[in-house]
């Protein structure tokens, strides 16, 4: 029997580290440091990162996007009883974030939290069985309001607080798998290029920011680097849950390798050579289809200045939003072999014109 993979200790870094949109410094900090060894590290005025692989003197870019920002909270109101009013940073639904613990970022260092919820009596809960936001309220231990504004300032973020958990079969148990992965993914997949030496192109690996409130990072990354093609590595919800339907999208499952999406708006060249390369290298792989937009970095790269030839590949993700997200790490390995083979299938003069 194969022993499964173990996580890597640059991702569990990485999902460890405080981020959300607006807020990614510490990961971003880590994933630099990191690409620092092989390649040459910039930043924009967002905070977006980027590590090049340089291949020679004019030649093409590709730019391969996972956005690093996660989900979490902002502090709204400080109540006399000092209890804490927020809101929530990108999207998490109320009854996800009922009863969580989770870390503040404030002035003075990091502290803990709990999300409370109102207590309702049965007679109310009757004709409120809905959880609702307006209903939590976050709880630092404070007595009063003068206590809790010596340790929070409305504007603080917070996330949710746990440590990533090694599970059975090689899977993985983390807040912000979403998207710390295809952050992690792309500067791995740039570090191997760079170590192969094999690559006709530029390969640039991003971390992008502020995905989960707008795609912001992938539109001034995008622009700014204006690649000859881009790859954005994102996560993609897994249909082998209860609930699960492979009608609308196709059969996403934990193991199955890279999803390589097909949809209206991705190259129809990318993603057929991302599939060609994957048949030829035997890597594990299957397809996930969009009918419209995919809700990814993929929708901003695309349609950066006269466009830029863009693909998708997704990692099959349980939980998504929530403080357990579970992927497969089988699947990430199986999405770097396909970036680096499809970086090293990549000529100076390809086109990808449709």
């Amino acid at each position: 029997m194969r022993k499964p993979m173990a996580a890597p200790d640059l991702l569990l870094q990485l999902l460890s580290a405080f981020g959300p949109s607006g807020h990614e410094e510490g990961a971003a900090r880590i994933w630099r440091e990191a690409a620092s060894g092989f390649a040459e590290v910039t930043s924009d005025t967002l905070g977006s990162s980027f590590a090049r692989v340089r291949s020679g003197e004019g030649a093409p870019t590709l730019a391969i996007m996972g956005h690093i920002d996660e989900i979490g909270v902002v502090i709204t109101n400080v109540e006399d009883n000092g209890f804490l009013s927020f809101t929530p940073v990108g999207g998490i639904s109320a009854d996800t974030l009922a009863g969580q613990r989770l870390e503040l970022l404030t002035r003075n260092g990091p502290i803990p939290a709990a999300v409370g919820r109102k207590r309702l009596q049965p007679e109310q809960l009757r004709d409120r069985p809905r959880i609702e936001l307006i209903d939590l309220h976050i709880d630092i231990g404070a007595k009063s309001r003068e206590e809790a504004e010596a340790l929070v300032r409305v504007g603080d973020p917070g996330v949710w607080a746990g440590p990533a958990v090694e599970l059975a079969n090689g899977r993985l148990l983390s807040k912000a798998l979403d998207n710390r992965l295809g952050a992690y993914i792309a500067l791995e997949a740039a570090r191997r290029i760079a170590e192969s030496r094999e690559a006709q192109v530029d390969v640039v690996a991003v971390a992008a920011v502020q995905e989960e409130i707008g795609l912001y990072g992938a539109r001034t990354a995008a622009y700014g680097l204006a690649p000859d093609v881009a790859i954005a590595v994102d996560v993609t919800p897994a249909t082998d849950v209860p609930g699960g339907d492979a009608r609308r999208a196709g059969r996403i499952e934990l193991g199955m390798g890279a999803m390589i999406a097909r949809g209206p708006t991705l190259n129809k060249h990318v993603t057929d050579l991302l599939g060609e390369v994957a048949e030829a290298e035997g890597i594990a792989h299957a397809y996930e289809i969009y009918s419209r937009t995919t809700s990814t970095d993929a929708d901003e790269i695309h349609l950066t200045q006269a466009g830029i030839p863009t693909g998708l590949i997704s990692i099959p993700t349980r939980y998504l939003h929530s403080p357990n997200e579970i992927c497969a790490l089988e699947d990430l390995e199986s999405i770097i072999r396909l970036l680096v083979a499809f970086a090293k299938r990549l000529t100076g003069d390809q086109s990808f014109v449709r």
